[in-house]
């Protein structure tokens, strides 16, 4: 061997010794490193290009309403590369609700919510809450018409709530304005939250192990045993791939399509709709008000938050579960159809601005 070899194993075994890295080369099943069960590291990987980028675009942005817009438009303007940053903060956060979205439908369709998993499952939609929260809040940040309208939108539906959402009026604190109150939920509140509800996720993955294949998807069938052939840094590795392609195409499309911000908002006027997240919200807002808001989103994560306690059999096949997914299926078949709708529909006043 080598002295040069012969350094890097003294180099790596130093780490190991005061960081055990070794220990993360335990035993998984062969189907964690397969793409439906790398969705959540996929996902957590855009938090982590989100956060990089969010600091870069930090050092340029005022949260003050009489200055969000032009900060916004000078650093895709003036600002080297910053256009490009923009872009891939942008595109990495449809990209995390997509994979989010994806990752918690793997996760109810093969049933991995089951005992003794109840609890790891709420802190998934707690987390699935915190990222929808972050995508809320940066649409505001930029404070163009769209960001100004959904700022309103926030305000409405906090004086709803009366007393329970004073922190997201502007009653709390009068004297400072709603959008650097939700700059400072967006950049260190709420990431706070995700990151320690994160962790609290992986060392319950840790100690519960990846979950089983429904039977139905095993190699060979139901009496099939699942041997574990790979270790959790072969699952790192593929995670490393994948992250690079998320990096990569995410840069592709800030180059090639970098996302637009619309000039200083006009108040006393409302012509924008929601982003593509919260589209499918908006024919029922057109109907009822500001109220669908608020109740729509607490059933449907009231349903899901429900879901392991709904199924308490000990049959993982996808067969004994048929009568959930086919609910879940509807309600997805609903959500798709309003947010058709929501896209369809023209621009209403629904704020009175």
């Amino acid at each position: 061997m080598s002295e040069a070899a012969d350094t890097r194993k003294g180099f790596w075994a130093a780490l190991d010794e005061r960081f055990g890295l070794s220990e993360l080369a335990y035993p998984v099943p062969p189907h964690a490193n397969t793409l439906g069960y790398t969705l959540g590291g996929i996902t957590v990987v855009g938090m982590i290009i989100m956060v990089a980028t969010g600091i870069l675009l930090a050092q340029w942005f005022d949260p003050m309403p009489e200055a969000a817009n032009a900060s916004v438009r000078f650093m895709m303007t003036e600002v080297p590369l910053a256009r490009v940053v923009r872009g891939i903060h942008f595109w990495t956060a449809q990209a995390v609700l997509v994979t989010a979205g994806l990752h918690l439908a793997r996760v109810f369709i093969t049933g991995s919510y089951r005992r003794p998993r109840e609890g790891n499952w709420l802190v998934g939609l707690g987390l699935l809450g915190l990222t929808a929260l972050l995508y809320f809040t940066g649409t505001v940040l930029k404070y163009d018409q769209e960001g100004f309208e959904a700022l309103a939108h926030n305000t409405g539906v906090a004086e709803l709530l009366g007393g329970l959402g004073a922190w997201f009026s502007p009653t709390l604190a009068r004297n400072v304005p709603m959008l650097p109150r939700l700059y400072i939920a967006h950049v260190s509140i709420l990431p706070l939250l995700l990151f320690v509800l994160l962790g609290i996720h992986v060392l319950l993955i840790k100690k519960h192990g990846i979950s089983p294949l429904p039977p139905e998807w095993r190699p060979g069938g139901y009496a099939a045993a699942q041997p574990h052939t790979h270790t959790f840094t072969d699952h790192l590795r593929k995670l490393l791939g994948y992250g690079l392609v998320y990096l990569g195409t995410v840069t592709v499309l800030a180059v090639v399509l970098p996302p637009a911000v619309g000039p200083s908002p006009v108040e006393g006027i409302e012509v924008s709709k929601p982003p593509w997240a919260f589209v499918w919200l908006f024919p029922l807002e057109d109907r009822w008000g500001l109220w669908p808001l608020i109740v729509v989103p607490l059933l449907l994560f009231g349903f899901l938050a429900l879901v392991p306690f709904l199924d308490r059999s000990r049959d993982n096949s996808l067969r004994s579960r048929r009568w959930l997914l086919t609910l879940g299926g509807l309600v997805t078949a609903a959500v798709l159809v309003l947010l058709i709708m929501g896209y369809l529909a023209g621009p209403s006043e629904h704020v009175g601005m």
